[in-house]
């Protein structure tokens, strides 16, 4: 009848203080039934893939502030976003949340030899070095040109040129010192100088630099990409007390003399 609304059939599901991680599998279940939330239904491995990858670096960003309370709350969404695409693959008959954590499981097993099995080590370096070993055979890499392609391409870019070049190190493949690396950076922005200047391919060289300079960042100690959150953080910081020292002028105004000027006052 017009004017009047379908009423909606309550679900049956237990109201509690305090809910644990089975019910959170139930909730989800009834979020992806016929008759639940019609969005969800909705939603495939494509359609939340940006959602994961937000929420991983929501969570991140509550570990860089070290807010115990936020990254509660945020690792509570990437979990979600876990059981979220391990029911899809539940729904059509694949895998479901147990063997998700049937697998991981044996994986930490397999990796552990020294806790769970009868290897003997003295040093973390050991312990690594056996993980790299032992994941080369479960992955089925069998040259060091396998566990280079093996680093995810969804990465973001100065962090896989981090682990490609740490990947391409181990296998001997490196620079014996800082200088090397260095100098590296220096032959290639020289070639994105000439890239520039001649118009023959100036990105493939800009992609030659950043990659040096990631592999600069490996022998003095610092994360590429961390190095670059922390550059964007103080670029935005003085580009804000340029604006303060401009006293309302616009910049877009200004000289770029003028703007040079106020930079350098802001840096200081």
């Amino acid at each position: 009848m017009r004017g009047i609304k379908a009423v909606r059939k309550m679900i049956e599901f237990e109201r509690k203080e305090r809910y644990g991680f089975e019910d959170l599998l139930q909730i989800m279940k009834i979020l992806r039934a016929p008759d639940g939330c019609m969005w969800d239904r909705e939603q495939d491995h494509h359609t939340i893939r940006r959602n994961f990858i937000e929420e991983t670096y929501e969570a991140v960003e509550a570990i860089d502030s070290e807010d115990s309370e936020l990254l509660r709350e945020e690792l509570g969404d990437v979990l979600l976003q876990v059981v979220f695409h391990a029911e899809i693959e539940s729904e059509k008959g694949v895998f479901d949340i147990g063997d998700v954590a049937d697998g991981v499981c044996k994986k930490l097993i397999y990796r552990h030899p020294h806790i769970f099995g009868d290897t003997q080590v003295s040093s973390t370096g050991e312990i690594l070095e056996n993980w790299d070993h032992l994941k080369q055979a479960e992955k089925h890499q069998q040259t060091a040109a396998d566990t280079l392609d093996s680093v995810a391409r969804s990465l973001p870019a100065l962090i896989r040129a981090d682990k490609v070049l740490s990947k391409a190190a181990k296998a001997g493949f490196d620079w014996g010192s800082v200088d090397g690396a260095l100098d590296k950076v220096y032959e290639e922005l020289q070639e994105l100088k000439d890239a520039v200047r001649d118009q023959t391919n100036p990105a493939e060289e800009l992609g030659d630099l950043l990659l040096a300079a990631a592999g600069v960042a490996r022998f003095i100690g610092c994360d590429p990409e961390e190095c670059t959150v922390r550059s964007c953080e103080k670029f935005i910081s003085r580009f804000r007390q340029v604006e303060l020292l401009a006293e309302g002028k616009p910049l877009g105004e200004m000289t770029l003399n003028e703007l040079t000027a106020l930079w350098q006052k802001a840096k200081q």
